[in-house]
């Protein structure tokens, strides 16, 4: 089993603070990052330890809805997804993707971003990413997003891609959900954007 195809059942909720550390743990990226890349500017980041970072996710679920989602296997977190309003993101305003795009300008807090995912090793491609992403737009979109936008990877044009550049998720991913590509000014780095039924943007 490769890459492990659990056949139980995913769930996915809005995160817990106490699930996503578990999740994380003390080993690799996660646990160095702690999905605040994007929340920090250069200057910033390179100013923090992992420890800072923890704390800056940490308070982040003490001001308004969850900082991203979760998936879990028999009880156990086995995914997560980051999606807030693009505002809370500042290194996404000064980047090369985005700047290419053309699309800075749009900051209001009805416009949410799905910057990341992390999927457990032994879980991954067995459709936890697919459910994050569902529970994602659910989320955004209850807690008044009218426009979700994401940032994948296009594996076509960027076939040497491996498992840790594909933590922006992937292009066929955002595809099968219904998002479209808004820009394509950096090749293999979409612009992919979802409005909610009815929104007016």
């Amino acid at each position: 089993m490769e890459h492990g195809h659990p056949a139980s059942k995913i769930e996915t909720a809005p995160a817990t603070w106490a699930a996503v550390e578990e999740l994380f743990g003390t080993k690799g990226e996660p646990s160095r990052c702690w999905c605040r890349w994007f929340a920090l500017t250069g200057n910033d980041w390179a100013g923090t330890s992992p420890g800072d970072r923890r704390e800056l996710l940490k308070s982040s679920f003490q001001t308004g809805p969850a900082p991203g989602v979760l998936a879990f296997r028999d009880g156990r977190p086995v995914g997560w997804c980051a999606v807030e309003p693009r505002a809370r993101y500042p290194r996404l305003k000064r980047s090369q993707v985005l700047r290419e795009a053309g699309l800075r300008s749009e900051d209001g807090l009805d416009l949410w971003a799905v910057s990341c995912f992390v999927v457990a090793p032994n879980h991954r491609r067995s459709g936890v990413s697919s459910a994050l992403l569902a529970a994602a737009m659910d989320h955004a979109f209850n807690n008044g997003a009218n426009v979700i936008e994401a940032y994948p990877v296009d594996t076509d044009h960027r076939t040497k891609a491996t498992a840790s550049d594909l933590f922006h998720g992937t292009l066929s991913l955002f595809k099968a959900a219904g998002f479209s590509s808004v820009s394509e000014s950096v090749p293999g780095r979409p612009v992919v954007r979802l409005k909610k039924r009815g929104a007016a943007r």
